[in-house]
């Protein structure tokens, strides 16, 4: 059993800073990738951003200069750092990760529960 908590989400006023938080938890043997998506209502999931094992990043130009992600490897946990914030950036944001159960188990991806951003004007 594989668990993607996120937390960090909130109502903020355009311009400020948030930082979301995911942890990945369960009988995880290797995690590929990790990243960040958002989704509102009406329109298809988004890339934000994702960031591999050996810490390589790709971002959507929309966030490119304001948003940055990390990860701490050791505590399976990936952060998105969200500077300069837009009412467009109003979302649910959802943790994924690309990971393995086992040495000979393929990557599968797996899902957080969704946690809402809200940039007010």
């Amino acid at each position: 059993q594989v668990q993607l908590v996120e937390s960090g989400g909130g109502l903020v006023q355009a311009g400020v800073s948030l930082r979301l938080s995911c942890a990945a938890s369960g009988s995880i043997f290797s995690i590929y990738a990790m990243g960040w998506y958002r989704q509102v209502p009406g329109k298809q999931r988004e890339l934000v951003t994702t960031i591999t094992s050996g810490g390589s990043t790709n971002y959507a130009d929309s966030v490119k200069g304001r948003f940055t992600i990390s990860r701490d490897n050791t505590a399976n946990t990936v952060y998105l750092q969200m500077n300069s914030l837009k009412r467009e950036d109003t979302a649910v944001y959802y943790c994924n990760a690309v990971l393995s159960l086992g040495r000979q188990s393929p990557g599968y991806n797996y899902w957080g529960q969704g946690t809402q951003v809200t940039v007010s004007s």
